[in-house]
Order: structure tokens, then sequence, then C-alpha cells
């Protein structure tokens, strides 16, 4: 019999079950644009037939063209000038050799435009099509016969010019040079607004239609490409889409997360002097940025990086802090002390809804992302969603830097007030029957890897960080900073015949390449001594095993260093306190192993962490007892 074993966050670990090899993601390479804070990576797509990486340049509004037949040295070949199409590329997807790039026009609620593009030699014109206002985001269906764009339909700052969103489905079954574009809006809802709202949709842009309200920010297909699920971000929404008709079937709130249910705490102050994840009386509106899809026993499931994105403009702004709100005297009794800045002061809140009665004070307070990733079925019904998992690993982790921002290193805890981590991007990946997630984290960095083959408990697997906390973020010695897109690139396609992992760092302008490979965990495997020159020098520095796990009392961790470097390595629980440090010190390169005897050590969940120069890698262990 599976004995589940739950931690204070909500992780869980099956323990005295036969689990599959574990999964790590290991930094090989590194890819700079030289660009801070300007997007010099943005969103990138691999080409498996040319062994090239595409990603856009937000500060040139170029594609640039990648060599990464070396994913350890991935070299710069050459820029796409998009400027003869519009004002700059937004998203790239690759398919069966044609590179398809969604831009935007200037100004950007002009309708923008679908460039089609060789993957090989100079990448030469292939054809163009209308797209709707600020294409954001581009695929292509699994088959490749279709691309569709979400189309965000964005307002300009003063708000007076405020387009429709839309979807853009554009038909290449007679091949690219016959494409037609449809443009799929939502002007069929106009006369629901009502209903839409009082079922949750948040639809309130100043004399905005629905078809302008709801805002496409991002598209998952499902595996025979006839239906798209579409996040209307601001809205909190997802819109259903019957691809074959070109047809808008629903409209479906996603509801909000209840922040005074244990395992959904949060930290909501950035002025409270240190960490404190605790369960508050806020709903958390989900608002997810990216979502992907993949099918279980016949089932299609969604997941969602729930990042929090709001409408703030000049001429409109639905953000204020909680301090300067009129409360309901009955609902909220303790409003006094609930308005000081060390509780929930600080928390950025909606101003247009939560005064549930229309008597003008609030009844419910509501804030925006819900600081986590969801897994929802095909209706969007809510089938998991991970809590204060990330507060609680980063807390565990990265106590010094928690909640930190993507543009300095000295921030420690200045997200808390607004949304946290703010997970946005999200790539899924099926290996050996299994299904993992990887989501980044906007703001405080890294990438966070989830099994999460069954979609009602998936499993945390480890937490992979290249941001360099003592580096110099505008130097371009910090490392990766602000995760936006994922790429996840099988082992087949793979230039080196093993699955890489692709992330996007907007602020820095680089992309770490990661190899997404099964961690070896056999204790019989050579280890070189500690001080010895091995043979052949490890390729990589990453944690390489953890055996046996789940274990009691004794288990072994191993790890590999490529280059001279400061390591430490710590057991920690999921509540951010330090169990035992195993090593600190200087390691030359080779390959090291530890021992952890937990003994006297209660059963439960444990985190064991790397933490070197470059490099922060968690791993979960399991101790049975």
């Amino acid at each position: 019999m599976r004995r589940l074993v739950l931690a204070a966050t909500g992780v869980l670990a099956l323990a005295g079950a036969a689990l599959a090899d574990p999964m790590t993601l290991t930094p090989i390479g590194t890819y700079k644009t030289g660009v801070y804070d300007g997007g010099g990576t943005e969103i990138a797509s691999y080409d498996p037939l040319t062994m090239r990486v595409f990603s856009v340049n937000a500060s040139t509004g170029a594609v640039e063209v990648i060599d990464l037949s070396d994913p350890t040295s991935p070299v710069f070949l050459f820029a796409i000038d998009l400027s003869p199409w519009g004002h700059a590329a937004n998203s790239v997807d690759v398919h069966g050799g044609v590179l398809a790039a969604a831009v935007e026009a200037n100004p950007k609620q002009d309708m923008g435009r679908i460039v089609f593009f060789e993957t090989s030699g100079m990448c030469s014109h292939l054809n163009d099509v209308p797209a709707g206002a600020l294409p954001d985001m581009i695929t292509f269906s699994p088959d490749g016969t279709r691309v569709l764009t979400a189309n965000e339909g964005e307002p300009d700052d003063s708000y007076t010019n405020d387009p429709e969103g839309s979807v853009t489905i554009v038909d290449l079954s007679a091949g690219v040079a016959a494409a037609t574009a449809t443009q799929v809006g939502f002007s069929a809802f106009n006369g629901q607004a009502a209903a839409l709202k009082a079922a949750g949709v948040r639809l309130f842009g100043p004399g905005a239609t629905v078809a302008q309200d709801l805002e496409p920010e991002y598209i998952a297909m499902s595996a025979d490409g006839l239906t798209a699920w579409v996040s209307c971000q601001e809205a909190n929404a997802l819109a259903v889409l019957d691809v074959a008709s070109a047809t808008v079937t629903a409209i479906v709130p996603l509801g909000t997360k209840d922040h005074s249910l244990p395992g959904n705490g949060l930290d909501p102050s950035n002025q409270d002097g240190g960490i404190h994840i605790a369960n508050w009386p806020v709903q958390g509106y989900y608002l997810p940025d990216a979502i992907a899809a993949y099918s279980v026993a016949g089932q299609t499931y969604l997941v969602t990086a729930n990042e929090g994105d709001t409408r703030s403009y000049g001429g409109f702004d639905e953000e204020a802090r909680f301090s300067t709100r009129s409360l309901d005297p009955t609902v909220f009794p303790d409003a006094a002390s609930l308005k000081l800045n060390a509780n929930l002061g600080r928390l950025l809140t909606s101003t247009v809804n939560g005064d549930t009665d229309g008597d003008g004070d609030l009844d419910v307070l509501h804030s925006f992302g819900a600081r986590s990733f969801s897994i929802r079925d095909a209706a969007g019904n809510l089938v998991y969603d991970s809590g204060d998992d990330f507060e609680q690993i980063v807390a565990a982790l990265q106590p010094t830097y928690f909640n930190g921002t993507n543009t300095s290193n000295t921030g420690f805890d200045s997200r808390s007030d607004d949304k946290g981590p703010e997970p946005e991007g999200v790539a899924l990946a099926s290996i050996d029957g299994r299904w993992y997630a990887v989501i980044g984290l906007e703001r405080q960095g890294g990438v966070m890897l989830y099994d999460v083959t069954d979609p009602t408990a998936p499993l945390f697997m480890e937490y992979t960080s290249t941001r360099v906390w003592t580096g110099s973020p505008s130097g371009g010695t910090a490392g990766g900073l602000g995760p936006e897109g994922i790429e996840y690139v099988s082992a087949a396609d793979s230039p080196i015949g093993q699955a890489l992992v692709l992330v996007s760092n907007e602020i820095s302008g680089s992309i770490d390449i990661m190899l997404f490979d099964t961690m070896t965990v056999g204790i019989e495997d050579p280890i070189e001594e500690p001080g010895t020159v091995p043979a052949s020098l490890p390729a990589r520095t990453a944690l390489t095993g953890i055996y046996p796990n789940p274990f009691n009392p004794l288990t072994s961790i191993s790890y590999s260093v490529a280059k001279r470097t400061h390591a430490r390595v710590d057991i920690v629980d999921m509540r951010g306190r330090l169990v035992e440090t195993l090593f600190d010190g200087t390691r030359e390169p080779g390959e090291y192993r530890l021992s952890w005897s937990a003994t006297n050590t209660p059963a439960g969940v444990y985190l064991a962490v790397l933490r070197t120069d470059s490099l922060t890698q968690v791993r979960r262990l399991t101790l049975v007892k």
C-alpha cells in the first residue's frame, strides 16, 4: 500500500512506492545578448531540422537566429529584420522547417501580422497574413496545418483606444504560400456581459465591451488540434475555441484562490521585517499567463502559470494598496489591524471587485495572481493548485533573497506585497510515459520542476536557478534574471540526443540551456575521493544522485563540480529550517558523495540543497519511518 506524506506546504511525496527515475535540470550553456532590462530574450523556439534557436529580441524588434548544435556554446548567426511587416516581433514558433513570427504594429492597437520564414539558410520570407491587434503569442497546431495567435488587443495608456481582443487562425493545409487567415473575435458575447460578470469573469474596462475586455494572452491546443484554450489574463477567464469552425464556444471564469485555507498561505507585506507566510482573509485571482495542455488516460488537462497581470494604465488603474480601502466593519471587525503595513496594508488589491452589496465599501479582498501553478480539466474546473509551495520552497532555499525583484539583488521581500515570485512561463515534457511541468518564476528567477503524471497529485521534483545573488544585474554577472518563455526540446529533436529545456530570461537578456536528464542514483558508481583529480573532469556542476529515496534512515547525496568553486550542501525542511549542513567549503573539479543519517530526524519531506558560485539546485527527499 502506498503511503502519502504531506508536508506543511502541501507538497506531496509518495513513500514506499516505486517511483520513476528522478529527472533533473542541469544548466550546461548560456546565450547572452548583452541587453539588460530591455527584453533581449523573451520567447524562443527550436528547429530540429537546422539545430537553430529563434529568439525574440524586444530591444531591436528582430528575431535572432542562434546555432545550438553545441548547446554548451550557442552561437549568434544573424537577425531577421521584422520592420517591413510591423514594429516588433512578440513571439515565434517553429514547425517542419517553417518559422512563424507574431508582429505587432505601431501603434500596437492597429492590426498586426503573422510572418513566415524558412528556418534554413538566411531564413527567406515565405508569406505574411493579417493578425488582430497586438498578436502576443503564436503557436502551430500539433500537425502543423494551422497557426494560431492570441491577439491581446491592449488599450493605449490613456485608455481612449481600446481594440477588441481576438484569435487569428491561419490555415496552412494548402501550404504556406496559400495561407489564409481568419479573425475570431468575441463580439458574439457582447450581449452577455451581465451574465459573464455574475459568473465571475472580470469585465470592467472603462466603456469596454466584452470583446474589448477579453484580452487573449496565451494558447494551448488539444493533441488532435481541434480545440484551443485561450487564457484571457486580466479577465481571469479561459476562452474555449472550436478550431475547425473558428468559433468561441465558451468563456469560463477561473474563480479565486482562498488564501485563508491551510496550504494556501502567502507573505503579503514587504514591510514586515522578514518572511511571514501565513493564511489571510484574501481571495486571489489566478490571472494566468502561460497555459499548456496534456492528456492522461484520454482526458485533457490544462496547466497554468498564475502570474497575476492587471489593468494598470495612465487612464485607468485598478490597483490600490489595501490600507487605502474602505472596509465593511461587519466583515472586517479587525480592519485597523489588517491595514497595518506589517499585515495586509501593503498588499496590492483590486478596486473594481469586492463590493458585493454595492454600499461602497469592501466586502471581499481580492489580490492579483495565485503565486502558484494550477491544473484544470478541459472544462476549466480546478483539479490541483500548488498552494504556497513556491514561496515556501524559495523561503527554504534562498531566505536571504526571498521574494526579491528581478532587477536588483538587494530587494529582499520587495515583491511580497505584489505577486511574490510571480510564475509566468510553463512548458510540459513527456518522457518515458511520465509528464513533467517546468514553471518559471519571473521575479525570483529559476524554474520549478514537478511530475504531473497524476494531475490530482503532482510531485515537486526540484528547483534550479542560475541566478547569482552576489553578482551585478546591470553588469551581466547575476546569471538568469526574469524567466519569460520556456521551451522543451525532446531527446529525439535535440542536437545531442538528450532532452533540453531553454529558459529565456527577459531581464538579463540571456537564454539558459538546461540538460533535462535522469538523475544518476546508483550507489555503486565510482566516486572520486575529495581532493583528487578525476581522469575525466565533469562536464557540469549539479546534484547527480540521491539514493535511496525514499529512505530510512541513511541516504547518499552525490554531486559534480565542473570548475573550482565554493560549494555548500544543506538539508532543510519544508519550512526553510536548516536540518544539517553536510558540506561547506571549496571544491576542486570532481565527483563527490555525502551521506545523511536521519536516525533522529522525524519522517517527512526534506530538501537537499546544492549552492555554488553559479547555481542553486534542490531535490526532494522523503524520509520514511
